[in-house]
């Protein structure tokens, strides 16, 4: 077996083994890639709702007026360092904007005795439920089936800022969004429905997973689970009908493996880090709703091959650069010679950084 057909072969098996890897640890994605829509209620109760209601009235509040946003449009706001909210606007959906409006609901057709002239916002809990009752079916409809539920977009009510809703406004806008880990609607561009819905890290960032099951970005210096390092768009890679899983996981293994060494250095220097390439896959229904893109990362797979190491510092600076668990990387054994060289046997070496393989699901 040459070198190279011996690199082909070892990433291949890594690949069936970092999957299931990936498999067992799912739970750490809050479903990203496998989103159960009957937990939407909750998801909104704990953070999605997000509306003007702390907005700090200035004279940009009511410069445009809450009820001149229609479905289609799309519109912004400045957040202060507190977290005010203040200066609403329609804006062009091109442009960097936080919510792309879906519907108007008019809350002043509800009885008078929830909604009236006297009546206070609806508080968290009840956002929650008029998300379910008004924008959840309406918004899904709006945008005719372009949506990934696991994707980084949202469905969302957003209500008139406070000096707006005591002047009379009833007006709330149901739509879509995209939040960071504290629920605050970032700015993006382009409709829904027309970009790529995957739910992304840049590379370089690396990304810790919380009690919470959360994933949130943090210095590389602090504890994280995973390093990312590139960004792969299935969709130019295998334009074809949905690619099933394996397919994925087929060209995957290759291509963050590549990423991998290139993001490092060299193979050695991988090698050496005894990290190993992790990556996400796509769901029919998440391709479907408009995801083509996932991450390649760098992780440690747990002893129990069930669970990520806690990483401190970042693979670019090498083994010396990094603890895993609070320990530096194991020493390697020597490979003699390195895989990929053209002289002498390579057989009988150890095969780099393969995870051990998760219980069956």
């Amino acid at each position: 077996m040459t070198n190279a057909s011996k690199s082909k072969a070892w990433r291949s098996a890594a690949a069936s083994r970092i999957a299931l890897v990936a498999a067992a640890c799912a739970a750490a994605f809050m479903g990203t890639y496998d989103y159960v829509s009957g937990n939407a209620a909750q998801i909104a109760a704990d953070s999605d709702v997000i509306n003007t209601t702390t907005s700090t009235p200035s004279p940009g509040d009511s410069a445009t007026p809450f009820t001149e946003a229609s479905a289609g449009d799309c519109v912004t706001w400045d957040v202060g360092s507190d977290g005010s909210f203040s200066n609403f606007n329609v804006t062009d959906c091109s442009d960097q904007h936080r919510f792309e409006v879906a519907t108007v609901e008019n809350l002043a057709i509800y009885p008078t005795s929830e909604f009236g002239p006297e009546a206070e916002m609806p508080n968290m809990e009840r956002q929650a439920q008029l998300r379910e009752e008004l924008c959840q079916g309406s918004t899904l409809n709006y945008l005719e089936g372009q949506f990934d539920p696991a994707g980084k977009y949202s469905i969302a009510p957003i209500l008139p800022p406070s000096d707006a809703w005591a002047n009379g406004d009833r007006t709330m806008l149901c739509g879509l969004q995209t939040t960071n880990e504290d629920g605050i609607p970032q700015r993006t561009e382009g409709r829904v429905s027309e970009v790529d819905q995957a739910n992304l890290a840049a590379p370089g960032e690396c990304r810790e997973i919380g009690e919470d099951q959360v994933l949130r970005t943090v210095d590389c210096a602090k504890p994280h689970q995973m390093e990312t390092i590139s960004v792969v768009n299935l969709g130019e890679e295998m334009p074809q009908e949905t690619p099933s899983v394996e397919e994925q996981n087929d060209f995957l293994a290759s291509r963050c493996a590549d990423d991998a060494i290139a993001y490092v250095g060299d193979e050695e220097k991988l090698y050496q880090s005894t990290l190993q390439p992790y990556w996400g896959t796509i769901s029919e229904t998440s391709w479907n709703g408009g995801t083509r893109s996932v991450n390649c990362s760098l992780i440690h797979a747990g002893k129990d091959g069930n669970s990520f190491s806690d990483i401190v510092g970042t693979a670019t600076d090498g083994r010396d650069g990094l603890t895993i668990n609070g320990n530096p990387p194991e020493k390697q054994p020597e490979r003699n010679p390195l895989r990929g060289s053209e002289d002498g046997d390579s057989n009988n070496q150890p095969a780099p950084n393969e995870p051990a393989p998760a219980p069956a699901q």
